[in-house]
């Protein structure tokens, strides 16, 4: 089955179309369990995924013809992007398509902790009018602290630029980065300056469990933080230790270590999640909009027709 494309999750119909045009077949399964995709992902060249599905060593070796992977998204955490390189397999991603859904999913979550909206909203609901109790920060003034200067950090920092804030990012892959928007800086200068602090980086080895008690605790001022990254990036438990210490003022996670139920409320620290009040919690959609939805099949679309010559 030479050209043709096995779809594993829900996309915009804009790629099948495009990819159509290229000489493509598309065999559109958004169901599709794993197994039966690994009964007959061998008659594939080409892949799609969202999050759900994961790409390993066992699923590459039973895609005997598999060319290339497209990721409808950024993360490709669910990929074995260490062997599909080694089998020549193409990984087609599409930060560019959400990344404006995630910078401004990040400045909503982070203006509703600064001003108390999920409080103060819930008391009036209850009957109860507290001015004092709700008074808030402005972002003017304010450092802003971004791990992470890909699309992501970038579309952030972009989003900041009318709030006069002094934007600094921190990037270990990357350097000479500094633009309108951010200046680079040294790790040790985020951890010093920073009133808020933005994560926008992949779950790598290295990442996994980056944000600790230990890292939280070398920050020298109380700090906003926020992530829209991976879950596992930061320990949920040593948030919740930092905003009862006072290290974190207010925490936005649109991601979390463990996410969906009942496994999430299985875990140990999420009942003082949930009972938090100064933790705003989204179920990972910071980028996931309806006009997102659209613009990652249009990037993938385009890559592959890169690809595709």
């Amino acid at each position: 089955m030479k050209n043709h494309i096995l779809i594993v999750d829900d996309i915009h119909p804009i790629f099948i179309e495009r990819a159509e045009a290229m000489g493509y077949h598309c065999d559109y399964r958004p169901t599709i369990k794993p197994d039966e995709a690994l009964q007959i992902i061998g008659n594939y060249t080409g892949l799609v995924i969202r999050s759900k599905f994961n790409v390993t060593r066992q699923f590459i070796d039973a895609a005997a013809n598999l060319r290339f992977v497209c990721r409808a998204g950024a993360g490709m955490d669910n990929i074995d992007e260490k062997y599909a390189g080694e089998k020549g397999i193409v990984l087609i991603n599409a930060s560019e398509g959400n990344s404006d859904a995630v910078g401004e999913h990040a400045i909503g979550l982070l203006l509703a902790l600064m001003n108390n909206f999920n409080i103060s909203d819930a008391q009036i609901r209850a009957g109860s009018w507290q001015r004092e109790a709700n008074r808030g920060y402005e972002l003017k003034g304010k450092t802003v602290g971004i791990i992470g200067y890909g699309f992501m950090g970038k579309s952030f920092a972009r989003k900041l630029s009318g709030f006069e804030v002094n934007v600094i990012a921190y990037d270990k892959y990357k350097t000479g980065f500094s633009d309108q928007y951010a200046r680079e800086v040294s790790m040790e200068e985020i951890v010093k300056h920073s009133d808020v602090l933005s994560l926008h980086i992949p779950l790598t080895a290295e990442t996994n469990g980056m944000v600790n008690e230990e890292y939280l605790f070398h920050f020298k001022k109380p700090v906003f933080f926020i992530n829209t990254s991976r879950g596992k990036v930061a320990q949920v438990r040593a948030v919740l230790n930092a905003i009862k210490d006072g290290k974190i003022l207010g925490a936005g996670l649109d991601v979390l270590e463990t996410e969906k139920f009942p496994a999430l409320a299985e875990q140990e620290w999420f009942e003082e999640l949930r009972q938090s009040g100064k933790v705003l919690l989204t179920p990972h959609v910071a980028g996931w909009t309806f006009d997102s939805y659209r613009k990652i099949s249009e990037v993938m679309a385009e890559k592959l027709r890169m690809v595709h010559g």
